[in-house]
């Protein structure tokens, strides 16, 4: 079975259980959320394609990269700051976040890297990446003789 997956540096199983005894297994969710984990995505595959839909909210098309290389698909781009003028008679308070991010998942070898389409409305990337003809499941007659 092939599966379109998150694609990270390789680490041993010796850094993972040194991660998990000195951070503590809970202690992920006190911490600002790593680059490498905007923007959200959700990953569905069908019989014809996997459809990724990536949140990236605010931000115009042209600032938003897609691109496959080596059986490496990557999603990037950079949200740009609004800039605001500030008056000493109120209060500002921001938290909604700024800056470069990046994406990559490593594509299964049914993927036909050929065959990618990509939109953009209302702050969600939708990928259509097709599985090649090859790869798609085909019933097989059985002959009786």
């Amino acid at each position: 079975m092939s599966a379109l997956i998150r694609y990270e540096t390789p680490t041993t199983i010796s850094d993972i259980v040194e991660s998990i005894f000195n951070n503590g297994f809970f202690s992920r969710w006190d911490r600002e959320l790593p680059v490498t984990s905007y923007p959200d995505v959700d990953i569905i595959e069908d019989k014809d394609a996997f459809r990724v839909k990536a949140d990236i909210p605010g931000m115009d098309k042209k600032d938003i990269k897609v691109e496959v290389e080596n059986g490496v698909l990557s999603i990037s781009g950079e949200k740009k700051e609004e800039k605001v003028e500030k008056d000493k008679n109120h209060y500002y308070h921001f938290e909604r976040s700024y800056g470069s991010f990046n994406r990559t998942f490593r594509l299964p070898d049914n993927v036909s890297t050929e065959h990618i389409d990509a939109k953009y409305a209302n702050g969600v990337l939708e990928l259509a990446l097709r599985k090649s003809e090859a790869a798609k499941p085909r019933a097989i007659e059985v002959k009786v003789e």
